[in-house]
């Protein structure tokens, strides 16, 4: 028998606003055969919302199909059919766990395309919950960007939705969906958008997608994970300060990298709060959540995923971290890493033996395979686990699950450590309109949130098209948080040439500042991409004026 699950607050967000609109909503079907766009809302209403906010661009309105009319047109159309459904999933070294997935892989079989082309992909909903797709990182049509109650309605249990929209920019990219907590179980795959005027030069590619897995062990689920979270540390007899907006009974920030971090006890079943983790690189809590295993393309460290290459091959590594709460440093044993893009965007070619990586950032690097077998490992930051994969050139024995290349502790990179290439600068200007952001919640209440205020979907930060729009984030928390930017990239740290990207670490009681033209009119989600403190209620709303 299947356990219910608890109802997160978008599902009840999006009950209420369900009763509140009944007639619009039940004047537009949300399960879509053949409608080729899903079943948009009326004219004039947000999909699956009922009334948009007076003077507000509409996810299907006349701008955003304009929008979409100007981008680059290579008249292909790449199709795809995708199915959501329950199954058996198989981690290696014996371990198998129930869990939801793209049809029987983990990652989700990968869609790749080119530059100019129209993905045109059907997603088949066999899970026994409504769903959605989010396209990580793309600038595509505002109603295509997969946000139930803001963009589109949810795909039902055994309806579909047709995802049709140009790919403007090459790139690497994921998918995965907006809905609930689902991320964290085996919904997520890689989209790469390759470059038809790639100016790179290698003779090999490697995807690898890295993710913290809880789904199916022990009878953990995401949705139990969240309950649990949101008690908060009275939840858990803690003793801390509550309301401090930070873990309680944790050391300073500063401390050393915690190396091995427990979970908090729970009166039944495996607790999944994670206490006691900490990391100098992320400035104190290295998370909320203790995970089981620890990920390379769906394999487990005892059973690795080996990638088989030539001495002196040139190979193009595109890293995907897929986590829900986990920031993974990654290092390729015996290699320089020569860094190329970050978020799909090229930067100025940049050495290092070891990267940060947040969850949702994309890294692609560059590196020389030497004669041998290599360790490609992705340690939990603060955590004390980490994800294995291998790179073979030569023969030699299997890299134990639990070896740590020299790499890990030196050259250690993040987006602020990078610039912009000339190709991708956002041009020098000054911002027309400022927003800014306080991040603020914590452990204690487990209260995450923007400004004090959880998420509702009729919240808006407006700004207007063709401004440059500077936002600023302060973090008044004692956290770091990935924060992401749908439909946009920025330009990271204010300052001329910085890194471009859609996703950027900020760190406990720091500031981040992100620059980007106001180009693809929508309505676009900010939000943290720890999906806990997302679904906490740190996420907002960016609204182009009309």
């Amino acid at each position: 028998m299947r356990t219910p699950t608890p109802l997160t607050r978008r599902a009840l967000i999006g009950a209420g606003m369900a009763l509140a609109a009944g007639t619009v909503l039940s004047a537009c079907s949300g399960n879509s055969g053949g409608s080729g766009h899903g079943g948009h809302a009326m004219p004039g209403s947000t999909p699956g919302t009922g009334a948009t906010p007076a003077g507000y661009v509409t996810p299907d309105g006349p701008e955003v199909k304009a929008a979409e009319a100007a981008r680059p047109d290579g008249g292909r159309v790449r199709e795809v059919r995708l199915t959501a459904t329950p199954g058996t999933l198989d981690l290696g070294g014996g371990r198998t766990v129930s869990s939801w997935a793209y049809g029987d892989r983990l990652p989700g079989q990968e869609v790749r395309a080119t530059a100019g082309d129209t993905l045109a992909l059907t997603l088949a909903n066999h899970l026994p919950e409504a769903t959605s797709l989010h396209w990580h990182g793309l600038a595509l049509r505002n109603d295509m960007d997969g946000v139930p109650g803001l963009t589109q309605r949810d795909v039902k249990p055994g309806g579909s939705f047709a995802y049709r929209f140009k790919l403007a920019h090459p790139g690497t990219y994921w998918f995965h969906p907006h809905s609930g907590v689902q991320q964290d179980r085996g919904l997520y795959a890689p989209l790469v958008v390759e470059d038809p005027k790639e100016p790179l030069r290698y003779d090999r590619e490697w995807v690898v997608v890295l993710d913290d897995w809880l789904d199916g062990v022990g009878g953990s689920t995401p949705d139990a994970v969240l309950a649990e979270l949101s008690r908060g540390m009275t939840g858990h007899g803690s003793a801390g300060a509550a309301g401090t907006g930070g873990h309680a009974g944790h050391g300073p920030a500063g401390t050393s990298t915690s190396p091995a971090a427990t979970p908090a006890p729970a009166p039944s079943g495996p607790s999944r709060v994670l206490m006691g983790a900490r990391s100098d690189a992320l400035m104190g809590d290295a998370g909320d959540v203790a995970y089981p295993h620890y990920l390379v393309n769906g394999r487990v460290p005892e059973d690795p995923e080996t990638f088989r290459a030539r001495p002196g091959d040139r190979i193009r590594l595109r890293i995907v971290n897929a986590g829900g709460d986990t920031a993974f440093r990654v290092a390729l044993g015996g290699h320089e890493l020569t860094v190329t893009h970050t978020d799909g965007f090229p930067v100025t070619h940049a050495p290092a033996d070891a990267l940060l990586i947040g969850m949702g950032e994309r890294y692609d690097v560059l590196v020389t395979a030497g004669d041998g077998v290599f360790p490609l490992t992705a340690v939990a930051e603060g955590k004390g686990g980490a994800a294995l994969a291998v790179l073979r050139t030569g023969s030699g024995a299997t890299p134990a699950p639990g070896t740590r290349p020299a790499g890990l502790t030196r050259r250690l990179v993040t987006g602020k450590d990078l610039r912009a290439a000339p190709s991708a600068a956002l041009p020098e200007r000054a911002p027309d309109r400022t927003v800014k952001i306080r991040l603020t919640g914590g452990m204690a209440k487990y209260d995450w949130a923007f400004d004090g205020k959880p998420y509702t979907p009729d919240q808006r930060h407006p700004v207007e098209a063709g401004e440059r729009v500077r936002l600023v984030f302060a973090n008044s928390t004692s956290m770091w948080h990935p924060l992401h930017l749908h439909g946009h990239t920025f330009a990271l740290g204010g300052v001329r040439g910085g890194a471009r990207k859609d996703t950027a670490l900020i760190l406990p009681n720091g500031t981040l500042v992100a620059d980007f033209d106001a180009d693809n009119p929508g309505l676009w989600m900010i939000h943290c991409h720890n999906v806990y403190h997302a679904e906490a209620g740190m996420m907002t709303v960016l609204g182009y004026r009309r």
